[in-house]
């Protein structure tokens, strides 16, 4: 089930905020415009946008106040965030109730999306030791683990952790 626009393009604007992906070159205004020209729809989106762009009906460079420095640039600044921080990932992703304080503390604790995911998946059990190792983290209480569990067991953000999985390398976190 695909978001609603505004939530859509809500979460892609705080997926390349300062404090998560820090895409320099695709702010507020850049992702409402692409988003609503069909251009970034999902996170995975914006890793592929260069290789999509020779298919584009306008490619970036063409467009009204960009260039081929500017597109450029884009693309540099993308490039440089293919590799990021666990922490840094899970905060991105937007999950209710999951400020930096708390991605850092889910990503010391799991220390692999691999291993935040598959916790998450064995916690939709509330009964389960998952989801009281969940609760044991600080600042996670029943509200935080049922978004948190909920986020890791909707369809939709299992294909966008899928599509971003072939797209980046998240590094393990390391305190």
């Amino acid at each position: 089930m695909a978001l609603p626009r505004a939530q859509a393009v809500e979460r892609l604007k705080h997926f390349v905020s300062r404090l998560a992906f820090d895409i320099e070159g695709l702010g507020k205004k850049i992702v409402e415009q692409f988003y609503e020209e069909g251009l970034i729809k999902s996170p995975a989106d914006i890793f592929t946008l260069e290789a999509r762009n020779d298919g584009f009906e306008q490619p970036i460079c063409e467009r009204e106040g960009w260039g081929d420095l500017s597109e450029k640039n884009l693309f540099a600044s993308i490039n440089e965030r293919r590799t990021i921080a666990l922490n840094r990932f899970i905060y991105a992703l937007g999950i209710r109730q999951v400020g930096e304080a708390t991605a850092k503390r889910l990503a010391s604790v799991y220390g692999s999306v691999e291993a935040l995911r598959d916790a998450m998946w064995a916690a939709q059990d509330r009964e389960s030791e998952a989801f009281q190792d969940l609760l044991a983290i600080e600042d996670v209480g029943p509200a935080v683990a049922d978004d948190l569990v909920g986020f890791f067991s909707e369809p939709h953000n299992q294909e966008v952790l899928q599509a971003l999985g072939e797209q980046l390398t998240i590094e393990p976190y390391d305190a």
